[in-house]
């Protein structure tokens, strides 16, 4: 037996350290093999099935070949890793398919986190070196027509389960590429779910439908891996199928699940720097796509502007999200965003353009824990002087932490009855005025 599962021989007291490079070179030397073995360009005539066992035959020849004591355990694996080399993502396969793990963290060749139930763990993956994760990453970018080289060297790219990624390399990344990927699962969360993750209570789950089915504009608020993808997702089950909905992001994520939905999403400039269409481009053409909504994957900069004025002017029921500790701080980021546009305006028409458009914010928190919350539900009311009026609804009231690291706390009611429960009832939805005591 060559290796164990740490790859660190039992019987000849070969160091781990030793072994793994021998594994790295025994299995680079069989993909080496195999790609002048077999046609590439013959693949796509072969079912999956057929693929594998053709494959899988001819590294069987292989490892034969090298004269390497495995047992079966040991071939199996090392089977499964160069095909993974030769039609996937590597090393990063198995992690892929790990539905637990919901972000990957590769900071170098042999340095890789993942979080799992909110908790950053590290594994024992690792790659051959970085030239090694530097072709993964260009396998991952050359499938969605992007690019990354010196001359533009990072870029947000996308999976094919929708998973988010951000690679970037020196000479930026100063230990070699770094790679982070955002998980999403196969099925999105529906609200019932967030209810029995106690993110949200009953009382709010009412509040957030109706406001999406009265064609509130609602911003989402949330530091980074606080849920506010997730949070989007959810509030637009409840669009009826009946309306179009119009999407634009940086890099394709949201999962509607309604029929009439376009899908735009922005494009970098080319190797000479030209071609970009930035977010504001997309909401601008959107405007004249005939949208009953427009979906907003995340507002970062001068297209809020233009994001303000669509719900301004007839398209009721917008959803963005935005990054911010509070949703104070989520409008005057907002405001900062609307001053990127090169519009010379004063800070009181900005603050009135964004009291009018905006009806509701929901700020999420992730908590040491990894559980997720919306922490509070708060409405925008107006303006008194050159200050923006808002008024919570409901707020998450944290009282401590438990022996076992929990958050203790509880969803309140803020006691207030909220002006846009006359939107409410011009749109047949009706309420008990107890969800508000």
């Amino acid at each position: 037996m060559i290796f164990d599962d740490h790859f660190g021989s039992k019987n000849h007291k070969i160091p781990v350290e030793k072994n793994v490079v021998f594994y790295q070179e025994l299995k680079k030397r069989i993909h080496h093999r195999l790609i002048e073995r077999i046609d590439i360009s013959k693949l796509d005539y072969l079912g999956s099935g057929d693929l594998t066992r053709e494959i899988g035959s001819i590294i069987e020849g292989l490892i034969a070949n090298e004269g390497v004591p495995l047992n079966q355990t040991e071939k199996v694996k090392l089977l499964a890793d160069i095909q993974h080399e030769t039609f996937g993502l590597g090393p990063l396969e198995p992690l892929l398919s790990d539905p637990t793990i919901s972000d990957i963290l590769v900071n170098n060749c042999g340095n890789i986190y993942i979080e799992r139930n909110g908790k950053l763990q590290k594994t024992d993956v690792i790659f051959r070196d970085n030239n090694h994760l530097m072709q993964i990453i260009e396998r991952i970018v050359s499938r969605v027509g992007r690019r990354i080289d010196e001359s533009s060297p990072y870029m947000d790219a996308r999976l094919a389960d929708g998973s988010r990624v951000n690679a970037i390399i020196p000479p930026l990344a100063i230990d070699g590429p770094v790679l982070s990927i955002r998980r999403f699962g196969v099925e999105s969360f529906k609200m019932k779910d967030l209810i029995a993750f106690d993110a949200v209570d009953e009382r709010m789950s009412l509040i957030l439908q109706g406001c999406v089915k009265a064609r509130l504009n609602i911003l989402v608020s949330g530091g980074t891996g606080t849920g506010k993808t997730t949070m989007l997702n959810v509030l637009s089950e409840y669009i009826p199928e009946s309306e179009r909905i119009v999407t634009i992001e940086d890099s394709a994520e949201l999962q509607m699940k309604q029929d009439h939905v376009v899908r735009l999403e922005t494009r970098p400039p080319n190797i000479e720097g030209k071609g970009e269409v930035t977010q504001r481009d997309l909401v601008r053409n959107a405007l004249r796509m005939r949208p009953d909504r427009i979906i907003l994957g995340e507002v970062r900069g001068s297209e809020a502007l233009d994001m303000l004025q669509a719900m301004n002017s007839g398209h009721d029921g917008s959803i963005s999200t935005i990054h911010a500790n509070s949703p104070r701080d989520a409008l005057s980021r907002l405001g900062t965003m609307v001053m990127m546009s090169g519009m010379e305006l004063p800070d009181r028409v900005i603050r009135e353009q964004i009291a009018s458009a905006i009806n509701l914010l929901i700020q999420l928190v992730r908590y040491p824990d990894g559980s997720r919350k919306i922490v509070k539900i708060a409405e925008i009311t107006g303006m008194e002087g050159n200050t923006i009026v808002m008024q919570d609804i409901f707020v998450f009231d944290q009282r401590g932490i438990d022996a076992k690291g929990k958050v203790v706390g509880e969803f309140k009611s803020a006691g207030i009855r909220p002006h846009f429960m006359q939107r409410f009832k011009l749109s047949g939805i009706n309420l008990p005025n107890e969800i508000f005591e």
